[in-house]
């Protein structure tokens, strides 16, 4: 096989244009094989294949730089870059990451897992360079998608790209899919010309006057389409970025590795900021992955025959957080016209897809512009609805300020729904969201729950819709019970003392208290006996039951499933006049690999907590 030739990027220069095609095709072999196991992001991936092979085909990597905009597509470069006989190890736990990584290969300039971010990266990698010896120079280009341009960063780098004129080529790869179906009015001008009226009155008469008047007048219709494409994709986008400062190239065909190569070589050795377009399918080369972009854009394991997705054991009265808050806010929506959905290009991964099938008016997909999200939805508060912003916690970062002076300060009645909160897993360093209880708890009138399973979930979420203040409700990527009664109706900052005990006390946040519960079990069976309050809320705090608690134990123990720095337990730490032991992640930035092992080893399970505990009382 070809690939088995390919240690290195020179390794590509000896092929020919035929082998480099066969080995387009096996590299698609490759990723389909190990992503059906691993899961991963196989569409966008399959379609960025004939691109990277033409990059490092043309550039001298990794003296040349390639920066990729968010990472996901960036598996075939993965592969070419010394990391075939690695890459069964995709996304596991001490294996390969599965996006661009600076401590994995020196051809991964950047660890980079947000959206927006490649051109300002390049931009600043260009400037240093003009400032070292000719000896050290070196090209630089960044691979940005159509779904970047939804995000404001990607312009504020290509504005600035264009003023300084720096020697610059940033490769557009537009499949018409970020996450989601593309929206906004960047992708909309990318059609612009075809859709005015004007154009339109005057292509519907000439196709009348030639079906009508004219001998073979279909064949006439069908060059002029052809010419209308030609038309759309030349002017429209290249009027765009001419007006930026950039010389704009293409469009061409991403899958015909001749063209591409051809362009490239010629396009690298022009001066100055560059725009080379390329088009794309997602999912290239594998049937069901083009069929559905979206479903295998981010996929688990799946059946490599049938695209099926292979289940994850769980129990049947288990359902993930996700899925409730999907069929809660529904139902909370049939209640109340005054609820609106918005999501930054993840209607599908955060739940909202169903709102949006249901409510088709009152559901806003924005694009990859979380900050926008959240200034947009603070408009919507100020004339009375009650926005809810589905984020991942990770992107939820992108907005911090927004939160500060649109939301909080403003005392408007957002809330935001902060899917996959802790630890997610195998999309590792990027992707883990374990920041967000030290940057939200921080923020003035903003209230943070944090449900300890699926009933309380739901409750949380009728009682924040009610509230009329900013809210912000944090939960895991993880299954959880739906089974029991609803809680008693909450009050705000209030806790729930679950268990009273005399040797310790242990003060747990969200997914945390039902591991406390357990240790709990396991030590009674010692002889030890603690109390357990289910905080429910990292702000405000219920400082008054947590003191007449702990008052009466040797020792407290706060667990959160959150950074332990600056997070939950520093914040009872600070309140309480008493030794704190906190029980969290370390600060620092946690690897990729399954939930469930990396809660092992940070010891946030049942066991670590017991043996935390324990510990410490043998030590007091």
């Amino acid at each position: 096989m070809l690939l088995e030739q390919i240690n290195s990027p020179e390794d590509l220069k000896k092929l020919s244009l035929g082998e480099l095609n066969s080995l387009a095709v096996e590299i698609r072999t490759r990723l389909i094989e190990v992503v059906s196991r691993t899961g991963g992001h196989l569409a966008s991936s399959l379609g960025a294949v004939e691109l990277i092979i033409a990059l490092h085909y043309c550039l001298n990597t990794p003296k040349d730089k390639i920066v990729f905009d968010v990472g996901h597509q960036t598996y075939a470069h993965k592969i070419l870059t010394g990391r075939n006989n690695e890459f069964a190890t995709l996304r596991q736990y001490q294996g390969l990451s599965g996006f661009p990584s600076k401590d994995e290969s020196v051809y991964d300039p950047f660890t980079t897992g947000h959206s927006s971010n490649a051109v300002s990266l390049g931009l600043g990698l260009a400037c240093a360079r003009d400032l070292l010896p000719k000896e050290e120079q070196f090209k630089v280009a960044c691979v940005i998608g159509d779904g970047s341009l939804s995000g404001g960063l990607c312009f504020e780098g290509l504005n600035n790209a264009g003023h300084l004129k720096k020697d610059i080529l940033v490769v557009l790869n537009t499949n018409e899919l970020s996450i989601a179906p593309n929206v906004g009015a960047i992708s909309n001008y990318l059609n612009k010309i075809i859709s005015l009226p004007v154009y339109n009155r005057f292509h519907d008469n000439l196709v009348n006057f030639l079906t009508t008047r004219v001998p073979r007048g279909s064949r006439l219709i069908k060059l002029m389409t052809k010419f209308e494409e030609g038309l759309k994709g030349l002017f429209v986008p290249g009027m765009l970025f001419e007006e930026l400062g950039f010389r704009y190239f293409g469009p061409i065909d991403g899958h015909d590795l001749g063209a591409l190569i051809h362009t490239l070589k010629n396009v690298i050795n022009i001066k100055g900021p560059r725009i080379l377009h390329v088009v794309t399918k997602k999912g290239k080369g594998c049937s069901f992955a083009e069929e559905d972009p979206v479903k295998f854009h981010g996929i688990n394991c799946f059946d490599i025959n049938t695209g099926e997705a292979i289940p994850k054991k769980s129990s049947p009265e288990l359902k993930s957080y996700t899925e409730i808050f999907r069929d809660k806010i529904v139902e909370l929506a049939h209640r109340d016209s005054r609820i609106l959905a918005i999501t930054a290009a993840m209607p599908e991964g955060t739940g909202l897809n169903k709102f949006r099938d249901t409510f088709p008016e009152r559901f806003f997909d924005v694009g990859i512009a979380e900050a926008h999200a959240v200034c947009f939805a603070a408009g919507l508060a100020k004339q009375g609805f009650k926005p809810v912003v589905a984020v991942y916690s990770t992107f939820l970062q992108r907005a911090y300020d927004q939160i500060i002076q649109e939301v909080s300060l403003q005392g408007l009645p957002v809330i935001f729904a902060v899917d996959r909160a802790g630890i997610v897993g195998e999309d590792g360093v990027t992707h883990q969201g374990i920041f967000d209880i030290a940057y939200l708890k921080s923020v003035p009138n903003l209230t943070v729950m944090v449900p300890k399973d699926g009933r309380e979930f739901t409750a949380m979420l009728e009682f924040a819709v009610s509230l009329n203040k900013p809210v912000a409700i944090r939960y895991p990527r993880a299954n959880t019970s739906m089974v029991g009664d609803l809680p008693q109706s909450l009050s705000l900052g209030k806790a729930e003392l679950i268990v009273e005990g005399r040797d310790f006390t242990i003060i747990a946040l969200g997914s945390m208290v039902l591991a406390a519960q357990e240790a709990i079990a396991l030590l009674n069976r010692e002889g030890l006996s603690g109390s357990l309050i289910n905080a429910r809320f990292a702000a405000p705090l219920d400082i008054g039951l947590m003191k007449s608690v702990c008052a009466k134990t040797k020792l407290v123990f706060t667990i959160e499933e959150g950074i332990r720095d600056t997070g939950f337990g520093s914040a009872i730490a600070q309140e309480l006049n008493k030794q704190v032991l906190r029980i969290g992640l370390p600060f620092e930035f946690i690897p990729h690999g399954q939930r469930e092992l990396l809660l092992e080893k940070y010891g946030l399970t049942a066991l670590g907590i017991a043996d935390n505990i324990r510990q410490a009382l043998k030590e007091k």
